[in-house]
C-alpha cells in the first residue's frame, strides 16, 4: 500500500514577539534566509521538535493534545500554509485542509462566490464547480443564506460552508481540525458519515480532535503531542488511554498542590486563632449545658432535628446563585469543614487515574471548628454533565452519630469500582442528618476510569461471553502499537 503522507524529523520554530526581544530586520531575514537562523533558544518558540510519522493511502490518523500542543501547526505544514523550519513533509495527492474557521473565505462577498473561490484555489475548474455547486450547497443546508455575504454568517454556517466545499472537490487527503465541533448534532452526523464513504473509497483522512472518543471509533492510528512533542504513537485505543492517565495526573498534582495550600492556610488560622482569645456571643466564654454534658439529641425513632448553631454564627444560608449563573461550587456552614479528599489505590497510593473493577478508598479529612453530635459524611459520583452515577452517606449506611471533634479522617473503601471507561466528578460534604450543611463541596475533584474493553452506560460489571451451537469467531488482533 502506497504511502499518502510522510512525516520525518518536522520541526518548526516561531519567533518570540514579546516586548524584550530582539527584532529581525527584513535585511537580515533575507541574508540568512530565516527569520529565526541564530536566534538564541529563549528567543524562539519550537511549535514542533522532531515530529515523525507516516500515514498509508486509504487510513485514518488521529492526533490529539492539549491547546497550543502544535496540532494546528502540523495541519498547516501539511496543507502546505507554513514552511517548516527542519525535516521533511511529503503528501501524495489532491489536498483540501478545513484547519480554521473561515480560513479561505472573503467576509464581504457571498456564499456562492467563496465557493467557486475556494473551488478553484482546491483545483477545480469553473466547470466542476459547476457540475458540484447544487451537491456543496444542499449539503451544507444554506439554502437562500448562500446569497447572504459570509461576514453575515454563524460560526456553525462558516463550518458547514467550508466542509461542504472541502469534501465535494474530491480530494486525496482531508485534513480536518476541531472546526467540526462547531457544527450542529445533524450536521455532525452528516460530517462523520461523509467521513465514512470518504475513506470507504481509499481516500486519507488526518483529523484533528479534543474528542477522544471521536479518534477512538475513526483513526485506524493516533498521535499525541504535548509542546510540540511527540509523545506516543500507535493504536487509538492506547494512545487515547496514555493521554487519559497524563491528564489525570496532572490534575491530581493541581489537587494536592490546592490542598498544601488550604492546610497551610488552616495552621495559620490555627496561629491566629491561638493568638486572638474567643468570647461567646453571652461574653461568658463557658460552654452550654449541652455541650458540658455530651448529649447526643433526639434518638433516630423520634426523627433527626436541625443541631443547634454556633453561638456566634448565623444559621448556614442555602447555596448562593453566582452572578454569572454557574451553580456554586461551595456552600455550607463551616462548623465542619472538609480540608483535604483523596483518591488511593489497593497499595495505598494517591491515584487519579484507575482501571475500572480496581479496589478504590476515597479518604476525605475533616476539621470540626466546634464539638458536633449531629453529622452525616457522604460522597456522590458524577458524569461531567451531571448525570448520577452512584451515591451513599454514613446515615444510609447505619452509622448513628456520637461525636465529632477536631481533626478526623474518614475513608470510604470500594474492593471494586466498575465504572464504564470514561471521565468522573466528586462531590463530598460533611452535614447534619437534616442535611443542614456544614461544608458541600460539588465537583471537589475529578478522575479517569480505563478499560480493557469498550462499554456504554455507567455500570460495567465483571462479565463474560458464551456461545453453542454452529457459531464461529475468530479473535481479532491486538492493537497495534
Amino acid at each position: 500500500m502506497s504511502t499518502a503522507i510522510r512525516v520525518d524529523g518536522l520541526t518548526k520554530l516561531y519567533r518570540r514577539m514579546a516586548p524584550g526581544f530582539r527584532l529581525r530586520t527584513l535585511k537580515s531575514a533575507l541574508l540568512e534566509g530565516s527569520l529565526t537562523e541564530g536566534l538564541a533558544p529563549e528567543e524562539t518558540i519550537r511549535a514542533l521538535d522532531g515530529v515523525t510519522f507516516s500515514v498509508e493511502a486509504g487510513r485514518s490518523f488521529g492526533v490529539i493534545g492539549s491547546n497550543g500542543s502544535g496540532k494546528s501547526t502540523l495541519l498547516k505544514t501539511l496543507a502546505g500554509l507554513i514552511k517548516p523550519t527542519s525535516g521533511r513533509v511529503e503528501v501524495a495527492g489532491r489536498v483540501a485542509a478545513l484547519i480554521e474557521l473561515g480560513a479561505g473565505f472573503h467576509p464581504e462577498i457571498s456564499g456562492r462566490e467563496n465557493i467557486y473561490i475556494n473551488g478553484a484555489v482546491l483545483g477545480l475548474s469553473r466547470r466542476e464547480i459547476d457540475r458540484r455547486y447544487r451537491q456543496i450547497v444542499d449539503f451544507s443546508g444554506l439554502g437562500d443564506f448562500i446569497e447572504e455575504p459570509v461576514k453575515n454568517y454563524s460560526s456553525g454556517m462558516y463550518v458547514r460552508l467550508g466542509f461542504s466545499v472541502a469534501i465535494h472537490t474530491d480530494p486525496d487527503v482531508l485534513l480536518v481540525d476541531e472546526v467540526l465541533a462547531v457544527g450542529d448534532e445533524a450536521f455532525q452526523h452528516r460530517c462523520l458519515r461523509r467521513i465514512e464513504e470518504f475513506l470507504a473509497r481509499g481516500k486519507t483522512l488526518l483529523l484533528v480532535s479534543h474528542s477522544l472518543e471521536l479518534v477512538e471509533e475513526y483513526a485506524d492510528q493516533a498521535l499525541w503531542l504535548e509542546a510540540g512533542i511527540q509523545r506516543l504513537l500507535g493504536s487509538p485505543r492506547r494512545v487515547a488511554d496514555a493521554y487519559r492517565q497524563a491528564v489525570a495526573e496532572a490534575e491530581g498534582r493541581e489537587h494536592r498542590e490546592a490542598k498544601d495550600r488550604r492546610l497551610a492556610e488552616l495552621a495559620a488560622e490555627d496561629e491566629e486563632r491561638v493568638e486572638r482569645p474567643v468570647v461567646d456571643a453571652g461574653g461568658t466564654g463557658e460552654p452550654t449545658p449541652a455541650e458540658e454534658s455530651g448529649a447526643d439529641g433526639p434518638t433516630p425513632a423520634s426523627g433527626p432535628e436541625k443541631p443547634p448553631a454556633p453561638a456566634a454564627a448565623a444559621p448556614a444560608p442555602p447555596a448562593p446563585t453566582p452572578a454569572d449563573g454557574e451553580e456554586p461550587r461551595r456552600w455550607g456552614s463551616r462548623e465542619a469543614e472538609v480540608t483535604a479528599v483523596r483518591l488511593l489505590d489497593a497499595a495505598g497510593a494517591e491515584r487519579y487515574h484507575l482501571e475500572s473493577g480496581s479496589e478504590v478508598c476515597f479518604e476525605i479529612e475533616v476539621r470540626a471548628h466546634r464539638p458536633l453530635t449531629d453529622f452525616v459524611f457522604g460522597v456522590g459520583l458524577f458524569t461531567p454533565r451531571r448525570v448520577e452515577c452512584w451515591g451513599t452517606n454514613t446515615h444510609l449506611a447505619g452509622f448513628a452519630p456520637d461525636r465529632l471533634e477536631g481533626v478526623a479522617t474518614v475513608r470510604l473503601v470500594c474492593p471494586a469500582l466498575r465504572l464504564v471507561p470514561g471521565e468522573y466528578l466528586l462531590d463530598v460534604a460533611v452535614h447534619a442528618r437534616d442535611g443542614y450543611p456544614y461544608d458541600y463541596h460539588r465537583r471537589y475533584l475529578s478522575f479517569t476510569v480505563t478499560a480493557a474493553t469498550a462499554g456504554v452506560g455507567l455500570y460495567f460489571p465483571e462479565h463474560r461471553w458464551e456461545f453453542a451451537g454452529t457459531l464461529r469467531w475468530r479473535r481479532l488482533p491486538p492493537p497495534a502499537g
